[in-house]
């Protein structure tokens, strides 16, 4: 059984942070669950273009407004908490951030905790 906390994984390397976002990583691929699990912040006014071409990602808002551009089809999602999105297609997006947002973010493949976003805004898939 895992049981952590969000206290024990703040300021640590599983607590990742960019211009744009902190994405605290629960579980990561080590923890073998076959899936990572991450409580993601994003401040008000910013805006993060993302590419998840090696994974599958699924986010569900718990605090906050915003909206994600879906770069694929040009269609436009507003997201309030209780909302939920999946990135089935690996589509490239826009999310922007109205008020300070915080999601609950699933990523299959599981990250490692050490990728980071390249130029065109995906993680590599990487080994433990």
């Amino acid at each position: 059984m895992i049981v952590r906390t969000l206290d024990e994984i703040l300021d640590t390397d599983r607590d990742v942070r960019g211009p744009t976002f902190a994405s605290r990583r629960l579980l990561l691929k080590k923890d073998g669950m076959g899936f990572s699990l991450h409580d993601t912040v994003m401040p008000a006014g910013t805006e993060t273009t993302l590419w998840y071409a090696n994974h599958l990602e699924a986010v569900y808002c718990i605090e906050g407004t915003g909206e994600i551009e879906d770069l694929d089809n040009s269609e436009t999602h507003q997201l309030a908490p209780g909302s939920l999105y999946a990135l089935n297609g690996h589509e490239k997006h826009i999310v922007r951030i109205h008020t300070d947002m915080r999601f609950i973010c699933v990523f299959n493949p599981p990250v490692t905790g050490g990728e980071v976003h390249g130029a065109d805004g995906s993680y590599p898939v990487m080994d433990d």
